[in-house]
């Protein structure tokens, strides 16, 4: 009888250590490491049903790098790309950021992440200093496509020199699938003018005259080989983010018209439909969403036109049959 006893004790506790064990894979199961993309990429849509705690890891860079044809910058940026990499969580996703600074570093960095509810957006818990790295959590509650930038200092320089991005927080059951989803976002620069390697400006960003405005961070970006690509019948979505640091943009594509705009970014908001030039103030964002009926060369720019001439220019190229019923060159 003890022996029978005792074989169903031990019995017990085998299957109560099988239960941990199950609970605690599946818990680790539930941990997972965000994708990051660099402009004009954006990650992967998020196929799992519930949420989850992710892991994001960012990495404060300085470095120089060109701004321009023939300009070079003393960039300060995350991860070593202006703008910085792009991540994609969803509503109810508790997110562990994780925030490293090299020793290499001339700087104080930190996050301000438009996304979190707390002090500072995570500023106010997150300055690593030269060689530090810092982690904090929150919780996506809000769906909608925010911004992220640097809050260290005097802001001003840290945001005027690359520290910045976007993230994607997408509704339960996430976004309706697309063809192409591309990642812009619109910038100012206020350059010292130095021959070989400019640096911030403050005079000029205070009198707000940027010598510079372009999108993913520097001239030429979306142009050239560089250029965005579609084919006749894909529906588009580009995220667009717009820094400033002052001014706002008027975000439009020569030859297309919006199907849809989430105003301001938010998903669940407002939509508007028919769009030609949607306005994106400083430090704000927006989605839109196009089909391409025909071939060619799209243009975007802010349509302050005069940015153009700064930088504010790029392409999205379609390819495939022409559509006469649509457009046609002649009668």
């Amino acid at each position: 009888m003890f022996f029978k006893k005792a074989n169903l004790f031990c019995g017990f506790l085998f299957s109560l250590f099988l239960l941990m064990m199950v609970t605690m894979a599946g818990q680790a199961a539930a941990t997972e490491t965000a994708t990051l993309t660099t402009a004009p990429n954006v990650p992967p849509p998020l196929t799992r049903k519930g949420p989850a705690t992710v892991a994001v890891h960012f990495e404060a860079k300085e470095y120089v790098g060109d701004l321009a044809d023939g300009k070079k910058y003393n960039f300060w940026s995350f991860g070593g790309t202006v703008p910085g990499p792009m991540f994609r969580v969803r509503v109810g996703d508790t997110v562990e950021f994780h925030l490293k600074n090299p020793k290499t570093s001339s700087q104080v960095h930190n996050i301000d992440i438009h996304a979190v509810n707390g002090p500072g957006g995570g500023a106010a818990v997150n300055a690593v200093a030269p060689g530090e790295t810092k982690i904090f959590k929150w919780k996506a509650q809000a769906s909608g496509l925010f911004i992220y930038h640097c809050a260290a200092g005097a802001i001003v320089d840290h945001i005027s020199n690359g520290m910045y991005g976007l993230v994607l927080v997408e509704p339960e059951g996430g976004l309706a699938k697309v063809d192409k989803e591309f990642y812009v976002f619109e910038s100012e620069f206020f350059t010292d003018g130095d021959a070989k390697v400019a640096s911030f400006d403050i005079e000029k960003g205070l009198a707000e005259h940027p010598d510079y405005v372009v999108f993913n961070g520097r001239t030429g970006a979306l142009m050239g080989d560089n250029v965005l690509k579609a084919k006749v019948g894909d529906t588009v979505r580009i995220y667009f983010g717009n820094i400033g640091p002052n001014g706002i943009s008027s975000f439009h594509i020569i030859g297309e018209i919006f199907d849809k705009v989430y105003m301001e970014g938010a998903i669940g908001g407002a939509v508007n439909r028919g769009v030609q030039t949607t306005l994106v103030p400083s430090a704000g964002a927006t989605i839109v969403e196009f089909k391409v009926d025909v071939p060619g060369a799209y243009t975007l720019v802010d349509h302050s036109i005069f940015r153009v001439a700064k930088g504010a220019i790029g392409q999205l190229v379609v390819e495939g049959k022409e559509n006469p019923k649509i457009f046609k060159a002649g009668k």
